[in-house]
C-alpha cells in the first residue's frame, strides 16, 4: 500500500455537487501511509455541512472496502485569509440581509447562528443593524464585553455563541444617530479590536436596505456569502431583487434566498393561513437562478424565543426548529460548495 494506489482509490468518490472526483477537484491535501498507517488530509472547509461530512464519510467507506483503516483531517485555508485581513481566523463570514425590515432578518440571522452552533460548529454572530440592534435581547446575552490588556474587546458567549452588537456601544434606551462616516469607523473598528479567535462560521446580521453599513462591510470585509430574506408578498420580493442588485455589483456571492413567515397553522382548528401570501421568496428563487435555502413558517413561538432569549432552532421538538436547523444545513451546503469551488478552481490553474 502507498500514497499513489490510495491516491487512485478515492478517485471514485464523487463530490455531490461538483459532480467530479475529489481528486480530480484537488480536495485531497495529501496522504502519507506509514507504518501500515493511512492518514488523509481532505480540504474541506465547511465544518458541519452535511454534504462534506458525507464526502469524509463515503472516504472511510471506500478505503475500508479495501481493508483501509484510515484516519481523516480537514484542512482548508481561506485564500484571503491575510493576517492583515479583517476576521482572518474566520473560516465562513455570512452576511444576512434584506431588501426592507420587517420580515424578520435577525430572527433569521439568530437561528442560523444558534442552529450552526448546536451542530457543533464554533460560531460568532455580529449584530451590526446600527438602528436596531436587537440580538442580544433575542439571544439572551446580558453580560458586556470584557478588554484585554491589549484593549481588545472580548465577545460574550451565550449558547456557544459569540456575540458583539451595536447595541454594547450605546445606552439600552438611546436613540442612535450617525451619519454615514460614524458608521463606518464604529464598524471598522469592531472588524479590527474585537478578540473573535478562530471561528467556523461568523454570521452578520445587516440592516435591512443598502445603505452605509452594507456597503462599509462589502468594501472591508471578504464575505463568503450572503443569505437574502424575504416574507412572501410582492412589496418585500421586489425589495429583495434591490438587495440581490447590491450583491450582484460588490461581486458578492448570493447563497440564496429564505422565505420567512411563510404560512401559519391555527392551533385550535389545525388549518393553514398563507397571512403574507405563499410561494414568493421560492419564485424568486427560481426567477434569478439562486438556491431556495428554504421557508420558516409563521409561528408565535419564534417570538416568545426571541423576547425570552431562547432561540427556537435550539428546541429539538418544535418543528419550527427543525425548520431553522434545516435552514443551517442547506446554508453550510451551499457555503462548502463556494469553498470547494474556489478551491478547484485555483487549484487547477
Amino acid at each position: 500500500m502507498d500514497e499513489q494506489t490510495v491516491r487512485e482509490l478515492l478517485r471514485v468518490v464523487e463530490d455531490p455537487d461538483l459532480g467530479e472526483d475529489i481528486v480530480s477537484l484537488g480536495l485531497v491535501n495529501d496522504i502519507v501511509v506509514e507504518d501500515g498507517n493511512v492518514r488523509v488530509s481532505l480540504a474541506l472547509g465547511t465544518p458541519y455541512a452535511p454534504n462534506e461530512s458525507a464526502i469524509a464519510d463515503t472516504v472511510r467507506e471506500r478505503l475500508a472496502d479495501e481493508g483501509i483503516e484510515a484516519s481523516l483531517s480537514a484542512r482548508y485555508e481561506r485564500p484571503d485569509a491575510a493576517a492583515e485581513q479583517p476576521l482572518a481566523g474566520v473560516k465562513n463570514i455570512i452576511a444576512v440581509s434584506s431588501g426592507k425590515g420587517g420580515v424578520g432578518k435577525s430572527t433569521v440571522s439568530v437561528n442560523l447562528a444558534a442552529a450552526l452552533a448546536a451542530r457543533g460548529a464554533r460560531v460568532g454572530l455580529f449584530d451590526a443593524d446600527v438602528y436596531g440592534p436587537d440580538v442580544p435581547r433575542m439571544i439572551g446575552s446580558t453580560d458586556q464585553p470584557q478588554v484585554t490588556a491589549d484593549e481588545e474587546l472580548i465577545p460574550p458567549t451565550k449558547h456557544g455563541i459569540k456575540l458583539m452588537s451595536m447595541a454594547f456601544l450605546s445606552g439600552e434606551d438611546d436613540p442612535v444617530i450617525w451619519r454615514g462616516p460614524m458608521v463606518h469607523k464604529v464598524l471598522t473598528q469592531l472588524w479590527d479590536d474585537v478578540a473573535w479567535g478562530d471561528l467556523d462560521y461568523m454570521v452578520i446580521d445587516l440592516p435591512p436596505g443598502t445603505g452605509d453599513t452594507q456597503l462599509t462591510m462589502l468594501q472591508t470585509i471578504p464575505v463568503t456569502g450572503a443569505v437574502v430574506v424575504t416574507t412572501p408578498q410582492q412589496v418585500a420580493i421586489d425589495d429583495a431583487r434591490r438587495g440581490l442588485e447590491m450583491f450582484g455589483r460588490h461581486d458578492t456571492v448570493v447563497l440564496g434566498i429564505v422565505e420567512n413567515m411563510r404560512g401559519f397553522r391555527c392551533p385550535d382548528c389545525g388549518s393553514e393561513h398563507d397571512i403574507f401570501g405563499a410561494g414568493g421568496g421560492e419564485e424568486l428563487a427560481g426567477d434569478t437562478d439562486l438556491p431556495f435555502l428554504g421557508g420558516i413558517p409563521l409561528d408565535p413561538d419564534i417570538r416568545t424565543g426571541g423576547d425570552e432569549g431562547a432561540p427556537i432552532a435550539l428546541d429539538a421538538e418544535s418543528p419550527t426548529g427543525t425548520a431553522f436547523r434545516e435552514l443551517g444545513g442547506a446554508v453550510a451546503n451551499q457555503l462548502g460548495i463556494v469553498n470547494r469551488r474556489a478551491l478547484a478552481e485555483r487549484r487547477a490553474e
